[in-house]
């Protein structure tokens, strides 16, 4: 009898995870539409305050930036950050996700988190800010349809353009324009390079308004990754450690050099980072620090309400 009632339990148990599985394959949305470059998604974003806004993902919102007009600096910025093996994976970034839960165990808190760039473009675009196993199972299998379904490439276009850089900032197109007054293609490597600091936590923990130091110090060790890269030489890579303090209002501007017939009490010093009236963020500063920075593991803060290639041909790639 015993036996009997062991078997059946165990047949129940095997029906009842099939039938979850089955329902969270049944619900999955469609990634299909994504490939079609042509044509504008309306996904919803949250703002600062909790609120929901729709978001036109696509050709049809202004600030849209094709993959071939970003900046090479501000892709390879973003991938080293986020996912350094991304050219590697199938969505999901296995030895990177085994040395964040060893990190994790060791540090007893959720520390560094390992989404490749695809999960994030998978709850970006078609899911919520639940924390739920439910939810991370959907976008796990999210990411390995996007892989399946679309090109590297494509994958860091839509990224790209939806990432959130700052209140209601969605993308680097808005974002290239809400800090520096310019399109992504006139950015500067220094200026990829702040707004892939950002990235991780524009609200707090890598708010320029408010941890510029913090922002400075992740965005130069962003730049000896590029270095290492071989994406800036050496002259870029001083160039543009230079140009960090300076864009962060940490120092002033250095004096373009002047001729005769111009007026010497003419000049710059305007904080250039910052564009006029954007929202001051009423939050104190996290405070917390990071460590030594190594490609493709920045320590990811966890903070509540923030959050070789084979590529076809004809497709903007970063190079290697």
């Amino acid at each position: 009898m015993y036996l009997l009632l062991l078997l059946a339990f165990a047949a129940l148990s095997v029906f009842l995870l099939g039938a979850a599985l089955a329902l969270l394959f049944w619900t999955l949305p469609d990634v299909v539409p994504l490939k079609e470059r042509r044509a504008t998604l309306t996904i919803e974003v949250r703002d600062w305050q909790g609120a929901e806004h729709p978001f036109l993902l696509g050709p049809k919102n202004r600030y849209w930036t094709p993959l071939e007009s970003i900046p090479e600096e501000m892709k390879w910025a973003v991938i080293v950050a986020e996912d350094a093996g991304f050219y590697e994976h199938q969505g999901i970034d296995v030895p990177a996700l085994r040395e964040a839960l060893k990190y994790n165990l060791e540090q007893k808190r959720m520390a560094r988190g390992a989404s490749t760039i695809t999960q994030q473009l998978a709850k970006n675009v078609f899911l919520s800010r639940e924390k739920s196993l439910w939810r991370k199972l959907r976008e796990f299998l999210l990411a390995r349809e996007m892989e399946q379904e679309l090109s590297k490439g494509r994958i860091l276009e839509l990224y790209l353009n939806v990432v959130e850089l700052g209140p209601m900032v969605h993308g680097v197109g808005h974002g290239s324009r809400h800090f520096f007054g310019k399109t992504p293609e006139e950015m500067s490597p220094a200026e990829c390079s702040l707004l892939a600091a950002i990235l991780p936590g524009p609200r707090i923990a890598y708010n320029p308004r408010l941890e510029p130091r913090k922002v400075q110090r992740r965005a130069a060790r962003l730049l000896k990754l590029l270095e290492g890269r071989n994406i800036l030489d050496q002259s870029q890579y001083a160039s543009a450690l230079k140009e960090l303090p300076v864009l962060l209002g940490l120092a002033p501007p250095s004096p373009p050099p002047r001729t005769e017939t111009e007026d010497a009490t003419s000049g710059g010093g305007e904080d250039e980072f910052f564009e006029e009236g954007a929202p001051e963020i009423g939050v104190e500063p996290a405070g917390e620090s990071i460590g030594p920075l190594e490609e493709g593991s920045i320590e990811e803060e966890i903070i509540e309400g923030e959050g070789g290639t084979n590529e076809p041909s004809g497709e903007a790639v970063p190079r290697g």
